[in-house]
Formats: C-alpha cells, sequence, structure tokens
C-alpha cells in the first residue's frame, strides 16, 4: 500500500493557538503538509520539514469558472498562482466551477472546460495541479455546479491534461453521492487532492458519524495516489486532539 500523506487545513485548527505551534505541533504527530494558510506562514511549514500542499487558486467558490464572463479574471489569478505555487513547491491550486445560476450540466461543463483549458499549459509547464473542488449543493453549497464525481471527471477528460485534476471532498461525495470507495477507486488517476470531515455535521473523524475512514483511506493506499489527504474539519474538542485522532484513524 502507499502510504497517506496527511495533511490539515489550517484554518480548522487554529483557534487561539499560536500559528507556529499549530505548525510545529502538526509536523510533531506526523503530518506532511499543512495547508491553505497564509503566505507568510509558508517557511514556517517548509522548515518543520512539511510542504503546503495545496491553496486557494483564484476567486470565489459561488462565481467561478462555469460562467465564461470570469474568465479573464481567473486566468489571471490562476497564471499569477500557479508561479508562485512553483517558486514555494506547492503543487496544487484550488479552483472552483461556480454556481449553476441556471445553467444546465452541459453548459456548465462546457463552460469549466474552455476556462480552464486557458491556463493548463501553463500548469503542465510548471508541475502544478489546477484541482476543481467537488462540493455539496444539498446542506453547504446550494447551486454549486460540480456537485457530482462523475460531472467531474467529464471535465478533466474534456480539458485532457494531466494538471485538470479534482479535489475530491469525501464528507461533501458522501452527502451527494456514497459509493465513496468505487468512485475513489474507478476515478483515481483524476483527483490530485482530498478533504475528510465527518458526516453529518462535518465535525471529527468519530464514531458518531457515518463514514469509516479507515475503509476509506486503505481504498486510496491500495492505489497509486502519492499526494494528500487534507482534515478539513471544525473539531468538537481540543483542536490538538483532534489533529491527532484523525491522524491516527487515517494512518493505514
Amino acid at each position: 500500500m502507499m502510504p497517506i500523506n496527511q495533511s490539515i487545513c489550517f484554518g480548522n485548527f487554529r483557534r487561539d493557538r499560536e500559528p507556529e505551534d499549530v505548525i510545529k505541533k502538526a509536523a510533531e504527530i506526523g503530518y506532511k503538509s499543512v495547508e491553505m494558510l497564509p503566505a507568510d506562514l509558508w517557511p514556517v511549514v517548509q522548515d518543520h520539514g512539511m510542504r503546503v500542499a495545496i491553496v486557494v487558486g483564484h476567486s470565489s467558490l459561488p462565481s467561478g469558472l462555469n460562467d465564461p464572463d470570469n474568465h479573464d479574471r481567473i486566468e489571471d489569478e490562476l497564471l499569477k498562482n500557479i508561479d508562485i505555487a512553483a517558486e514555494n513547491d506547492i503543487p496544487g491550486l484550488i479552483c472552483f466551477s461556480g454556481n449553476r445560476e441556471g445553467r444546465s450540466d452541459e453548459e456548465g461543463l462546457d463552460n469549466t472546460i474552455a476556462g480552464l483549458s486557458r491556463v493548463t499549459k501553463a500548469a503542465e509547464e510548471k508541475g502544478v495541479n489546477l484541482c476543481v473542488e467537488l462540493l455539496n449543493s444539498k446542506v453547504n453549497h446550494p447551486d454549486y455546479q460540480c456537485d457530482k464525481t462523475e460531472w467531474g471527471v467529464e471535465m478533466c477528460k474534456g480539458v485532457g491534461s494531466p494538471r485538470a485534476l479534482l479535489l475530491h471532498d469525501i464528507y461533501h461525495m458522501q452527502i451527494m453521492e456514497g459509493d465513496l470507495i468505487r468512485n475513489i477507486t474507478d476515478y483515481i488517476k483524476y483527483i490530485g487532492h482530498f478533504h475528510t470531515a465527518g458526516n453529518p455535521g462535518r465535525r471529527d473523524l468519530d464514531d458518531e458519524q457515518e463514514i469509516y475512514y479507515p475503509a476509506v483511506m486503505r481504498a486510496i493506499a491500495n492505489t497509486d495516489y502519492d499526494l494528500y489527504v487534507g482534515h478539513e474539519f471544525s473539531p468538537k474538542g481540543d483542536a490538538f486532539d483532534a489533529m491527532q485522532h484523525a491522524y491516527d484513524v487515517c494512518n493505514v
């Protein structure tokens, strides 16, 4: 099995602690990355022997690639952030389809393919993955378009670049479609990053939620996936205890 390279989403675990203490604790536990944190903290992560696995590549979640009116702006933002990511050894950028706002899945798909295709040459040259996030439109992000794995896979195929991938959020896809292990293993070559959280509630990976993360992690480990799994949940109690517990659950 491939090892699971675990990461924490910085904002979920900082709370009232000093940023350096959160980063130090992640390294002590065994995490390989701290992600989605301010740029001035990236060197601190690297000084502790970890990477920044992924950061947001463009704005915004509801106003994204499925609207051609956004393409010029998003192209500029992504080209800038591709360079920044490459300079700082950051393997991925988060991208967003945007909300439907009346667009059919077919129209939104065509628009997203066209928008992302404008920057894939730069991403390929710099070795940076463009990870369009899969989010649920049922509970947390009403009207979001990239809300099913198969839609996202068709987007990746349409772009046709090895750098056009998905951020598979396990919590969100449990809400939208379930069948997690089958979809993950069938489509692993299109996945450039994972996020976790317990469902329902987007809280700890404990036995009060329905996703059995050890089995999901073993399924990932049994593929050739060698990127990162980032924990993006809101701890119920002490954030450091939650970091340790999530690491132990997913350290298969």
